[in-house]
């Protein structure tokens, strides 16, 4: 039976997509040379850590070669999104065959086929990825994105109602389909499911309430959330919602589960309205975890020492994740981790 590790476990390597010139990447050279720069960033953060392979696309190549050092892995090939996270595939491992590694295939649609988005080229990734590291693929109906899920490694699941019940997604889906594929995919045997995300994703270019936002795992007993403390800023009451909901599945569970709320960044608003940047959005490494940070120095510094605090004997490094979240996310919505396989 297929099982996706939490991400805490050990890692084999970091994948991510390196930027292409697009929608998502921005007009004008000074802002598409921010976006490039903030993926490299993170690129090389990691890198501290673990190796990292990036998916480059052919009409980039010499730009990454030329800002990636050399100890990233480059693969090339076509893509138009670059939010691995989403695009690519979830890893998982089958604990009666020693060895082997799966990578699921959900189906993408740029995150319900919205006007703007375009997603066929980096629809196909994880078939490439899969190949690349020899992996067998496990196809799936499901319209979902890595994004949309997090799991504490022993068979729980946190999803969102906006994502999987999308009926841009999966019209036809209810939370039962849901978690049988769900069990089948990932082997998660508990679902989690909160109603909504942060306010923000629900723009036109936001992703309709990705948990990896919101809500991750720090243990299977510990759960770390955004906390806006702003009263005047829509995500208090989100915050709210999402530890009530957090709290009231886990005791319907049977299971004693702390909650961690790390308080956002003191800026609530930018010059497209309410911000959504987020601690939450990290991504935990071998031996270290790499947090997105927002120019707030005491802001940062208090999120770091939560971090810390809920992944013992880890490393916690800061990169500016501004960049990011202009484009629609954040640090571990464009890195998928890889896990090592015993």
């Amino acid at each position: 039976m297929w099982r996706m590790p939490a991400e805490s476990a050990r890692h084999e390597r970091t994948w991510m997509a390196f930027p292409r010139e697009g929608v998502t990447l921005g007009e004008g050279t000074a802002t598409r040379e921010e976006g490039y720069r903030a993926w490299a960033d993170v690129a090389h953060a990691v890198a501290q850590f673990e190796p990292v392979t990036m998916v480059v696309d052919p009409t980039e190549m010499t730009r990454a070669r030329r800002m990636l050092t050399s100890s990233i892995e480059i693969v090339e090939a076509p893509l138009d999104e670059f939010w691995m996270r989403d695009v690519g595939p979830t890893f998982v491992v089958d604990p009666d065959r020693p060895g082997v590694l799966g990578a699921v295939d959900w189906i993408f649609n740029g995150w319900g086929a919205p006007d703007w988005a375009e997603w066929q080229k980096s629809a196909l990734l994880a078939r490439v990825v899969a190949e690349h590291v020899g992996a067998e693929r496990i196809d799936s109906l499901l319209v979902a994105e890595g994004g949309g899920l997090h799991v504490d490694g022993e068979g729980t699941v946190l999803l969102t109602e906006t994502v999987q019940l999308d009926p841009r997604r999966n019209p036809f889906a209810d939370r039962a389909r849901v978690e049988a594929e769900m069990a089948r995919t990932i082997g998660a045997t508990d679902a989690v499911w909160l109603s909504r995300g942060l306010t923000r994703d629900y723009d036109d270019f936001g992703t309709n309430g990705h948990v990896d936002i919101v809500a991750t795992f720090a243990a299977p007993d510990h759960v770390l959330i955004h906390d806006q403390t702003d009263a005047d800023h829509p995500d208090h009451e989100v915050s709210r919602l999402v530890r009530r909901e957090l709290s009231d599945a886990f005791a319907a569970l049977g299971r004693t589960v702390t909650i961690t709320g790390v308080p956002a960044p003191s800026t609530v608003r930018d010059d497209h309205g309410w911000v959504d940047w987020s601690y939450i959005n990290h991504l935990v490494t071998n031996d270290g975890v790499v947090l997105c940070g927002f120019g707030d120095e005491t802001a940062d510094a208090r999120a770091r020492d939560i971090v810390a605090d809920a992944y013992p004997g880890r490393r916690v490094v800061t990169v500016d994740a501004r960049a990011l979240f202009d484009r629609g996310g954040g640090i571990h919505c464009i890195t998928q981790q890889q896990p090592t396989v015993n």
